[in-house]
């Protein structure tokens, strides 16, 4: 369910936005109002996606990984709807192997995108929020985490080891940004239906991945949306500072 216009005013960044949890959250967040910048690769996706949401929407390909991507993203978000007030960091890659098995090209595109990714995706636009915040209006950078930062799961080592990265980093900014009025805030899920490791070469840990995803109701990416709605809606002086979603049979 969506309240309308509840974010009206408001621009939305959201990279990874070409599928999963980030097209869902930008359907959503367009819904309640808010303008949003799609931020991805596959310039198909993001395209088709704009034109799905409509005039609220602005593709823009970027690569995560890249710093100089991300700022030439943030250079035409400002140009093309303003400066940001609001920053959705999910852009992600899960890769599983054996750590004796793994491809070390791997880890460097994990890491590249899990971590790095969110860094240079808040940098690029932590000036707009800051200026926000000063202006006294909402601003909110929220990355999207995994219960993978907390839990252990063999054969994902490098993948939840950046997972609690995001989540530490995370606790960080707030205490940094917080008291100059920037929420920051992780949203963790649990297992949901997304495209996440589709790309896992070893055949063994996409079976696993699968039995994993079948064994029980998961979740939806509008589930995780809507939770990101409720999080940025909240009043300024409220920030719900870590949320972690998952299915009812996961516990």
């Amino acid at each position: 369910m969506t309240n309308d216009n509840i974010l009206e005013g408001r621009i939305a960044v959201i990279t990874g936005a070409s599928s999963g949890i980030d097209a869902a959250t930008a359907r959503r967040l367009a819904a309640d109002g808010a303008r949003v910048a799609l931020l991805g690769r596959r310039k198909d996706r993001l395209e088709e996606l704009a034109a799905e949401i409509g005039e609220r929407a602005l593709p823009v390909v970027t690569d995560v990984s890249t710093e100089q991507s991300l700022r030439d993203a943030a250079a035409t978000v400002r140009a093309e709807l303003g400066p940001a007030d609001l920053v959705i960091a999910n852009a992600g890659v899960m890769l599983g192997a054996p750590f004796e098995h793994a491809l070390t090209g791997e880890w460097d595109r994990i890491v590249g995108t899990n971590v790095n990714g969110l860094l240079y995706t808040g940098m690029a636009f932590i000036d707009d929020l800051l200026a926000a915040a000063a202006a006294g209006r909402s601003a909110d950078l929220v990355h999207i985490g995994s219960v993978g930062g907390h839990q252990i799961f063999p054969n994902y080592a490098v993948y939840t080891a950046t997972k609690a990265a995001v989540a530490h980093l995370t606790r960080t900014l707030r205490a940094e940004f917080g008291p100059r009025g920037i929420r920051v805030r992780t949203v963790e899920p649990g297992f949901v239906g997304t495209e996440l490791g589709a790309e896992i070469s070893d055949p063994q840990q996409r079976e696993m991945l699968a039995g994993w995803r079948s064994g029980f109701e998961i979740l939806g990416p509008d589930d995780i949306a809507d939770t990101i709605a409720y999080t940025v809606a909240a009043p300024r002086r409220v920030n719900i500072a870590e949320v972690v979603v998952v299915p009812t049979p996961q516990g």
